[in-house]
């Protein structure tokens, strides 16, 4: 008998005997749940599943791309008049601005588009178009010259075979284009402070083993296949579905990009969050 009431005591204390205990909120606890409140609120704020227009539209065979609900653009000097407000309002959540090539061309709208982005409250990053004649550190340097530290989103490296330039057709092999492509990465991740993400093709991508470069994000361009098809078994960040998309208050044909995750993930990726 006395070994049976010291059980059931033992029971109580440890167990409750079957009653669950009341969990005490910590302040950890009551943190994230204001982080998570943070972050649902300014992901209402996203504009979610746009229709934009597209002159050559694809009929899709896998997952199309307004399926995804974070959309974005990627501008040059080719887009002259941008409505920024009108275009954030039809649910441009991002953009990507050209900024440099090589190492001596500066795009000649980016600080407009730039400008323009910014008084809109469209989060930017910049794009560096690479080229293989020049040293990696002089084009990041060259970068670094146009390039103002403060924007919202990692910068990019656009690497793509340049078959029709007329200065630079070099195509190196896989491995020197991978080092190559750490160093820039690494000197802008130095000055800037977040890595910036790669960008390129089908073909570049295939050949190079570029995918190889660890703790690198992909922005992948495939506008007739999903990615899925194109780059088999390809971890991307941003996919670019479009090169000829028509958006409200951008004159002309733009480039139109998803986001792969949830409105809360792009929240959560956009202001470096973890999850």
């Amino acid at each position: 008998m006395r070994s049976f009431v010291w059980m059931m005591v033992a029971c109580s204390l440890v167990f409750g005997c079957g009653r669950s205990a009341e969990r005490v909120a910590t302040p950890v606890d009551a943190a994230a749940a204001q982080e998570a409140a943070r972050v649902s609120a300014l992901a209402r704020q996203v504009v979610t599943y746009p229709r934009f227009g597209d002159d050559d539209p694809v009929e899709w065979d896998r997952r199309a791309p307004e399926t995804y609900p974070v959309h974005g653009i990627d501008v040059s000097r080719w887009q002259r008049s941008i409505d920024w407000a009108q275009a954030r309002r039809a649910g441009v959540n991002f953009a990507f601005l050209k900024a440099t090539e090589g190492g001596d061309v500066a795009d000649p709208m980016f600080d407009t588009h730039r400008r323009g982005a910014v008084a809109a409250g469209v989060p930017w990053g910049a794009y560096h178009y690479y080229y293989f004649c020049r040293s990696a550190e002089s084009q990041a340097q060259w970068f670094i010259r146009n390039v103002p530290r403060g924007a919202p989103l990692p910068h990019v490296l656009d690497m793509e075979w340049t078959p029709k330039s007329r200065t630079c057709r070099l195509r190196p092999h896989g491995r020197d284009v991978r080092r190559e492509a750490r160093k820039f990465l690494d000197i802008l991740e130095a000055h800037y402070g977040r890595r910036p993400v790669v960008y390129t093709t089908v073909d570049f991508y295939r050949d190079t083993g570029i995918g190889a470069l660890g703790g690198t994000e992909f922005w992948l361009r495939s506008v007739a296949d999903h990615p899925q098809k194109t780059y088999p078994g390809a971890y991307w960040m941003f996919w670019q579905y479009s090169g000829t998309g028509r958006v409200a208050g951008i004159e002309g044909p733009v480039d139109l990009n998803v986001f792969r995750g949830t409105p809360e993930g792009w929240v959560r990726w956009r202001d470096r969050l973890l999850p």
